[in-house]
């Protein structure tokens, strides 16, 4: 049985993207025997779960088959996570520190975060790790599965390095484009990547000034900056909150961002993945960023975000699109 605060880790990315690869090296280093894993596929074989028994036969693994967990709404994912945390753990093994669950390449993290809202009485500290996958770039960003995946990461891990060198130096700022509230990890060398990857969740993960002027990423894809003009109300900032969430549904990707309140002498961070909100805390740090919101959608136009009510709150900076165009090229716009 499991004692302590577990870090739990959504392992997600889309089709092809090396998800299964950083999983095994994962489980390949020392610190794995803190670690289980549980596999989703969208498929009856568990083909993952067999390829990363080969690496790690001493974590406790336990496979989910009945298709993408997060569209199943009767899914055991609830149930096999509170089984591990409650199982004695086998002789010779440290007490379970993290888990970690490598979802379906088409899994949106959203529906899966909510499925661990009835897990509570763990406290368990959540964090969602995306790969960006260095041969593809930005293409698959066409797929509304993969742009909710980066969007809702706190973490963005850049892979396949070996076949795309070039790729690998350029990739933070790419990251950047897709979302610029996820921590960019970007290293040739694999046990680095693994190490930062799956940090222990201890602290806030880092919270950065957003530069406003960001080159636009995907034409699906509106990343607004929204500033507030003075200290607000909770009241007020809640409402906003809950509206922009009514007004967008499932087209919000993520929104993060810290606020000064009447309410509290220190600022509130405020986010969420999708349209699961996390409970709103006072961020405890020395000199925090001058506050801000990021949020990130799909397929809107501005005045859905600006004409949110209250009006009056916030302004409003949006992604320019890109206009650097060559000869016969493709120009990618934003929907405005």
């Amino acid at each position: 049985m499991s004692v302590g605060s577990i870090d739990f880790f959504v392992l997600t990315g889309f089709l092809g993207s090396g998800k299964t690869s950083l999983l095994r090296d994962v489980l390949t280093a020392e610190t794995a025997s803190d670690t289980a894993v549980i596999v989703n596929e969208a498929g009856e074989v568990g083909l993952d779960g067999v390829l990363l028994r080969e690496s790690g036969d001493d974590v406790p693994m336990a496979m989910l088959s009945n298709g993408c967990v997060c569209c199943q709404v009767g899914s055991d994912l609830a149930f096999t996570i509170d089984r591990l945390i409650m199982a004695p753990r086998p002789d010779g093994l440290p007490t379970l520190r993290r888990i970690i669950l490598e979802t379906s390449g088409l899994s949106m993290p959203g529906p899966v975060l909510r499925q661990l809202a009835t897990l509570a009485e763990h406290r368990m500290r959540v964090a969602v790790i995306a790969t960006y996958d260095l041969t593809r770039g930005l293409a698959v960003a066409a797929f509304e599965e993969a742009a909710a995946q980066w969007a809702a990461a706190h973490r963005i891990v850049a892979t396949k390095a070996d076949l795309a060198p070039a790729a690998l130096a350029g990739s933070p700022v790419s990251i950047a484009q897709l979302n610029p509230v996820a921590e960019p990890i970007a290293n040739a060398d694999r046990a680095v990547i693994v190490a930062a990857a799956f940090a222990p969740l201890t602290a806030s993960l880092p919270l950065r000034e957003v530069a406003p002027d960001l080159t636009a990423a995907h034409p699906r894809l509106a990343l607004c900056l929204v500033r507030p003009r003075a200290e607000i109300a909770y009241a007020d900032l809640a409402g906003w909150l809950d509206n922009v969430a009514g007004r967008l549904g499932e087209r919000l990707l993520r929104i993060k961002g810290l606020v000064k309140i009447h309410e509290a002498p220190r600022p509130l961070l405020v986010e969420s993945v999708g349209t699961v909100f996390s409970p709103p805390r006072q961020l405890k740090v020395e000199k925090p960023p001058a506050p801000f919101i990021v949020v990130i959608a799909r397929d809107i136009a501005r005045d859905e975000l600006e004409q949110v009510e209250p009006i009056g709150l916030f302004t409003f900076a949006w992604r320019e699109p890109e206009r650097e165009v060559g000869k016969g090229g493709i120009r990618a716009e934003w929907v405005t």
